[in-house]
């Protein structure tokens, strides 16, 4: 464990000036605090401030973040009080620590809004002090090193998960690319250990293979500059395991099908000798189409700033290339850290000014108008995850402004991009200077001028429409108040019918009574829930006229019937198989097609027959071409976001070709059933020398399920291909 005399030595390794008197009261503080405590692995829990500490030293982070390091769990673990912490070491410090903090006396329904719920704590306190998750990414980094000690299977699940849903993408966007391939690669490791084992083995053996093809590559880049004379840094990088079983499920290919599994980084001193080295390769080898991405005039989100270009021909090879200046470089490897380092002559950071420019992250000012609009804590952190966890594209306004957005994004999306209201009055768009539907995906380069029309309000279709999670919580939002507005024009309806056969006439004042019994704020309130049917019009009038309403029954008699109609009625089966399907008739017969096995996650569409029900079919399914002259047998319909369905009760067909070998079928069964698949039917096809086919049924849970089974399978070198059925 670390000395505080070795903690003072490296922080005044880069800031001569460093408090060091305050940075051992830290240590001996949380050190005294923590005292009594042990981690799951049975080392004494001050440890682990320690190691969160040292980790932020790599990053030459100021004081006060070290210190909030040490003090980041007392307030949550310990005795001591966030008034303390401020008395013994400052508001700065105290504000940071509470930043960090859980909130562990919040008793919400689910661990699932519990999260949510700190997690909205986490982005405000950031949106104040970027710091504060500087520390916390820390804190994760080292709680996933240390995972294997906790003993629970189940906890290691949930904060893995955690980890790869929020932790690793919040990294990614303030460029901490380091931390984010550790963060997903520890989590990766927890949650899909064969599929991370698998594609190792692949890389080591690819390794093994190709070491002197990078080599190779090294030295005829380094010659190629020479001649031209540039001066550059060359060197090469491996893609983290994780992020190539990502890149393997969204292009369906194996490992050895990727061009970019290392990536060479050209570091040169000017942005104008970036563009000079970017036109030498390009002069000297033939480039890949559709992959040039220029990030120095248009930066990430993150401000990660470089050119990327992919050429064949380098080494007899297909090698992807990465120019950037040593800042960029800086920037690229340490994100928004870089901006921390301290000078050598210990001035402290940069300035000021790079500290306010921190806190004004435009996807970060994103975030926070979804934790406005967002309805509940679950809500926000679903949209927080789909907002984070995207790749991007980059449009245009008419005036010139870049907006980033993440694929597949519409013109709606860019609208509330602009401004809500914009986006709320929304009713056209021009897509580089041609009207365009607002279904349609905008791609990178697009301008986009948005057309408004002030008595447009969203429509519920939008909804459908939108990837990003500002406006999918916005046009919620909107959609939710009109709903409510809806209810409320309807129970106040109702409660006057009720009134009218009293012969009294519905005023506020007498509600008075009614809002206290059914607990409702407001009258408002109170005719939201009579038009939502909780209460009925004749419950209010018993209430407020207990003598007249029903012969004298009085409101305590009916108080039963009212818990009753509290009580959310159970939803209705769909028959004997309960499918996970929205936007049928209650009770009506639903199946599954046989020919493409639709999963959640897939789009489909229902189709129906008499006598049968409705059939579910993928989008793409051929079969739906028999359909095609009758269109009103065609059903709109979507999975339920709600259904309990888990794995197990959905089947999918794969279409594999094996090796003829032995092992590679104990291979296939070991490797699903790893993945928590299970096969339900098996088939061989054809048979030769070299090769058999199969067909294979699996039980799954959904599509990103079977997905992973069978980006898992590539890996296998016995797998020669791999496919789900669409017959």
């Amino acid at each position: 464990m670390m000395l505080q005399s070795e903690l003072v030595e490296k922080v005044r390794a880069y800031d001569p000036s460093a408090d060091a008197e305050a940075l051992v009261r830290a240590y001996e503080f949380a050190m005294k605090a923590h005292r009594e405590q042990t981690r799951a692995s049975g080392d004494p829990y001050f440890s682990h401030p320690l190691e969160v500490a040292g980790i932020l030293t790599n990053y030459r982070l100021d004081t006060a973040s070290i210190i909030t390091a040490l003090l980041h769990d007392t307030i949550e673990d310990t005795e001591a009080t966030s008034a303390e912490i401020a008395e013994l070491f400052g508001d700065e410090v105290a504000q940071l620590v509470d930043g960090v903090t859980k909130l562990t006396q919040l008793e919400l329904q689910s661990d699932r809004a519990k999260q949510a719920e700190n997690f909205r704590k986490l982005l405000l306190a950031m949106s104040r002090d970027i710091r504060v998750l500087l520390v916390k990414l820390a804190d994760r980094l080292h709680n996933m090193r240390t995972l294997h000690h906790v003993p629970k299977e189940e906890r290691r699940h949930r904060i893995a998960h955690e980890t790869m849903d929020i932790y690793a993408p919040l990294a990614e966007r303030i460029g901490m690319h380091d931390i984010k391939d550790e963060l997903e690669d520890r989590a990766f490791r927890e949650l899909y250990p064969d599929a991370r084992d698998s594609i190792s083995r692949r890389l080591q053996f690819m390794r093994s293979e190709g070491d002197s093809v990078v080599e190779a590559v090294l030295v005829e880049l380094r010659a190629v500059f020479a001649e031209a004379g540039i001066g550059a840094d060359i060197a090469g990088r491996e893609k983290s395991p994780y992020s190539i079983w990502r890149k393997m499920q969204r292009t369906q290919s194996s490992v050895e099908q990727l061009s970019d599994i290392i990536a060479f980084r050209v570091v040169v001193p000017t942005v104008s000798e970036c563009y000079q080295a970017l036109g030498v390769v390009h002069g000297r080898y033939q480039v890949v189409p559709g992959r040039f991405k220029d990030y120095l005039s248009t930066p990430k989100p993150n401000g990660y700033r470089s050119l990327h270009t992919s050429v064949i021909g380098l080494a007899d090879h297909r090698i992807e290339i990465q120019i950037r200046t040593r800042d960029m470089h800086d920037v690229a490897e340490r994100g928004v850290a870089a901006h921390w380092v301290y000078k050598e002559t210990g001035s402290g950071p940069a300035s000021s000014a790079l500290r306010e420019e921190n806190r004004q992250y435009r996807w970060l000012q994103e975030l926070l108008e979804i934790l406005e609009n967002a309805a509940a804590p679950e809500d926000f952190l679903a949209h927080t995850r789909l907002e984070m966890f995207s790749d991007q594209v980059f449009c245009f306004s008419p005036k010139g402004e870049v907006y980033s957005l993440p694929r597949g994004s519409t013109s709606i999306d860019f609208a509330y991009a602009v401004h809500t209201d914009i986006g709320d009055k929304c009713v056209g768009a021009k897509v580089n200077g041609r009207n365009m539907p607002l279904r349609t995906a905008l791609q990178n380069g697009d301008q986009v001028e948005i057309l408004i029309s002030k008595n447009q309000t969203p429509s519920p279709d939008w909804e459908k429409l939108v990837v990003t999670g500002k406006a999918k919580a916005r046009i919620r939002r909107v959609l939710r108040e009109q709903e409510t507005r809806q209810y409320v024009d309807l129970g106040r309806s109702i409660v006057g019918k009720a009134f009218d056969r009293l012969d009294e006439v519905l005023e506020n004042a007498p509600l008075n009574k009614a809002l206290r019994e059914f607990h409702a704020g407001s009258t408002d309130d109170l005719f939201a829930m009579v038009g939502q049917g909780v209460y009925t019009g004749r419950d209010v009038a018993r209430v407020v006229f207990p003598g007249k309403a029903d012969g004298g029954k009085s409101a305590k008699s009916t108080n039963s019937i009212f818990s009753l109609r509290r009580k959310k009625p159970a939803p209705s089966g769909g028959g004997e198989h309960a499918v996970p399907i929205s936007g049928l008739t209650p009770g009506i017969a639903v199946h599954m097609a046989k020919c493409c096995y639709p999963l959640p996650g897939d789009r489909i569409v229902g189709v129906m027959t008499t006598g049968k029900g409705v059939t579910i079919h993928t989008i793409d399914c051929m079969t739906l071409e028999a359909f095609a002259d009758s269109p009103e047998r065609w059903i709109d319909v979507s999975w339920d976001p709600d259904s309990d369905i888990t794995g197990g009760e959905l089947v999918s067909r794969l279409n594999v070709t094996l090796m003829n070998e032995p092992g590679s079928l104990a291979d296939l069964a070991t490797t699903i059933a790893g993945a928590q698949g299970n096969i339900s039917n098996l088939k061989f096809t054809n048979r030769t020398a070299d090769f058999f086919d199969m067909v294979v049924d699996i039980e799954v849970a959904d599509a990103k399920h079977l997905n992973a089974i069978m980006t898992t399978l590539r890996g296998h070198k016995s797998v020669s291909t791999i496919e789900r059925a669409r017959s």
